[in-house]
C-alpha cells in the first residue's frame, strides 16, 4: 500500500494504512503506546489494536492528538491519517447512537471510559433480542454467580463476535471468571479502577445480516468479603424479552425485595414495587415491555 493514500479511493482506509505503516516499521503495539505516553498521551493496547482491525476510529481530542504524533513516529506524510478519518470504511453500521447510550449511562460514564473511541461502536453490527440471566447469591451474601443467555440479530454481514460490559457491585474484578460452555475461550479484560470485566465472546459463525445467534455465557466469583444488595442490567435498546431470575442461599434470605426501573444510571427510579419470594428463596423480574433504561432487583439485609 502506497505511503499517501489517494484521498479519492475508496477502499484506503484508516485501519489499512495503520496497519500497514505498523508493518512497515515493524513495530508492535506497546511500543506504540509507549511512544505515546512519552508525549502525555495515554491509550490502551485495546484502543490501539481496535483502530488497526477497523473496528473504531480515532474520534476524542486526546485521540486526534495520538494521530498528529503518530504520523512522524511511522514516517508517514502529515495529514495522511487524519485525511482518512472524514469517511468510513464500506459496511460500517454503528449499532448505537452515542446520545441514546448516553441517555442511559449517562455523560462520561465508565462504559465510555472502558471503550475509548470504540464506544460509538459497541457491537456495531449486532442487536440484541433476548437477555435472560439468572443470577446466584452465595452464603456471604454476594453475587457469585450469573448465568446469561443472549440472542442477538446482525444488522450487517460479517458480525463475528458479541462484547460483554459487566460493572461489579461488591466482588472485585480479579476474582470474577467468565466462562463460556462451548467454543474457544472469550478475549477477557478487567479493569480493576472501574470494576469491570470485559469480554469479547465469539459467535457460533459469522453471521450475514439479519441472521441470529444465541450466546451463553457464565461470571463466577471467588470472592467472600463485601456484599451485595443489588442486580440491574443496562439495556440501551428494546428488547423483546428480558428474564432476571434472582435466587439467594438459604443461610443468607434478605427480610424484603424490590423491582425498579430507572431511565439513567444514578437518578431515582420511576417505578419500584415489592417483590416477594417464592418457596424456593428466588424471584423474578419479567418487564411486559423492556425499555431502554435500568431493569433490576434490589434486597434488603436485616443485620
Amino acid at each position: 500500500m502506497p505511503n499517501t493514500p489517494r484521498p479519492d479511493d475508496p477502499d484506503t482506509t484508516f485501519a489499512a494504512v495503520f496497519k500497514e505503516a505498523l508493518r512497515r516499521r515493524g513495530l508492535p503495539l506497546d511500543r506504540v503506546r509507549d511512544h505515546l505516553e512519552s508525549y502525555g498521551i495515554t491509550l490502551s493496547l485495546a484502543t490501539l489494536s481496535y483502530w488497526q482491525s477497523g473496528r473504531s476510529l480515532p474520534e476524542k481530542p486526546q485521540s486526534l492528538r495520538a494521530v498528529d504524533v503518530l504520523e512522524p513516529f511511522l514516517d508517514l506524510p502529515s495529514g495522511t491519517l487524519r485525511s482518512l478519518l472524514r469517511r468510513r470504511p464500506r459496511g460500517w453500521v454503528p449499532q448505537h447512537d452515542p446520545a441514546a447510550v448516553r441517555g442511559v449511562y449517562g455523560e462520561d460514564s465508565d462504559l465510555e471510559k472502558i471503550l475509548g473511541d470504540a464506544f460509538p461502536y459497541f457491537n456495531a453490527g449486532l442487536r440484541r433480542l433476548v437477555v435472560h440471566e439468572t443470577v446466584r447469591v452465595n452464603e456471604h451474601r454476594l453475587v457469585a454467580e450469573i448465568r446469561v443467555t443472549v440472542a442477538v440479530r446482525a444488522v450487517r454481514d460479517d458480525a463475528r463476535h458479541l462484547t460483554v460490559v459487566h460493572t461489579l457491585e461488591s466482588a472485585k474484578a480479579d476474582t470474577v471468571d467468565l466462562t463460556v460452555p462451548h467454543g474457544p475461550p472469550p478475549h477477557i479484560r478487567r479493569r480493576p479502577e472501574l470494576n469491570c470485566v470485559i469480554a469479547e465472546i465469539p459467535l457460533g459463525r459469522r453471521l450475514a445480516r439479519n441472521e441470529t445467534a444465541v450466546i451463553e455465557y457464565t461470571l463466577r466469583s471467588t470472592a467472600t468479603t463485601g456484599v451485595s444488595h443489588r442486580y440491574e442490567r443496562r439495556v440501551t435498546t428494546p428488547l423483546q424479552s428480558y428474564l432476571l431470575h434472582v435466587r439467594f442461599h438459604p443461610s443468607a434470605v434478605p427480610s424484603k425485595c424490590w423491582h425498579y426501573y430507572c431511565r439513567q444510571l444514578g437518578t431515582e427510579p420511576r417505578s419500584r414495587q415489592l417483590a416477594p419470594l417464592d418457596d424456593f428463596r428466588a424471584t423474578h423480574l419479567l418487564p411486559v415491555k423492556c425499555a431502554p433504561g435500568v431493569h433490576g432487583v434490589e434486597w434488603l439485609w436485616t443485620d
